[in-house]
């Protein structure tokens, strides 16, 4: 979390232009919605999953910034037994053994300008997601896009823009280039179903230009539904789709089954997936 950290506060001062910063309070409106979500499992068998995410929305015409951060984090604990002694006489020995098996962290702003219906953006990213392969990656954006429908119980938002990433993977590809740039399209709607449910969609889509066939999408629905003016449960599916994933490192063995010392890269999986149920509390 403190890689996270420090790339929160790089992003405050890479997307906040110094303008922005000496604005005066009035007349801009702030509002922080933050999502946490755990589950844990005792017993026979141990396991704990937490997820958390803050959004922070500044709006004030014609200027509008959103910062977000969040992760992933799910571990689980092994147990071994052995029994030593004879089938009517033995002793039980236990080892218990923790690993993380999933973990995933992110963080993001951006900054949009409207006028006339449309508006200029731009932002900047990082992520981090070690069992993808990837250990840090960082994106720079800047485009334009339209508000096609904005009120408050619809909405619908295009834009397009130009990237530039620099991707450091966990295990390097050799000869790979590390920063290259980029078009993204992102879809941005959203619809009232009643007085208390909430439907989302967010798609973003990312190409190298570099190497075409380098796509990546990133596709988040979310039913929120609303407990209090404060307090909603939240249900997502995140689709992340890589068509060239990220090698990762696999430990080679002899064909008896022993360590060689070596290891060899293969590919990763395209599309992951992240199902997750949360308490959204707004302030």
């Amino acid at each position: 979390m403190r890689a996270c950290l420090s790339a929160s506060l790089l992003l405050a001062f890479v997307i906040f232009p110094m303008s922005a910063a000496s604005q005066e309070a009035e007349g801009f409106t702030w509002e922080n919605t933050s999502e946490l979500s755990f589950v844990a499992t005792g017993g026979n068998a141990s396991s704990s999953t937490l997820g958390l995410k803050s959004t922070l929305i500044g709006t004030g015409a014609p200027n509008a910034f959103k910062f977000e951060i969040g992760g992933i984090r799910a571990e689980s604990e092994f147990t071994t037994r052995r029994a030593v002694g004879t089938v009517d006489d033995f002793l039980v020995t236990e080892a218990k053994n923790s690993e993380v098996t999933a973990e995933s962290y992110f963080a993001r702003g951006r900054y949009d300008h409207t006028f006339d219906g449309l508006f200029l953006f731009t932002g900047a990213g990082w992520d981090r997601n070690t069992f993808a392969g990837i250990q840090n990656r960082y994106a720079l954006s800047v485009g334009f896009g339209r508000s096609w429908i904005e009120s408050e119980t619809s909405r619908f938002k295009t834009d397009i823009g130009g990237t530039y990433t620099i991707q450091k993977d966990v295990d390097p590809t050799p000869g790979q280039d590390e920063g290259f740039g980029g078009a993204r399209i992102t879809i941005d709607a959203m619809k009232q179903l009643s007085a208390t449910t909430e439907f989302a969609s967010v798609l973003i889509v990312d190409d190298n230009l570099e190497d075409t066939e380098d796509l990546r999408a990133d596709w988040l629905n979310s039913l929120s539904v609303s407990i209090s003016e404060s307090l909603a449960l939240k249900t997502s599916l995140q689709l992340l789709f890589d068509n060239q994933p990220s090698m990762i490192g696999v430990d080679l063995e002899s064909p008896g089954g022993s360590s060689t010392g070596e290891t060899v890269l293969i590919d990763g999986e395209e599309l992951d997936t992240v199902f997750t149920v949360a308490l959204v509390i707004k302030l």
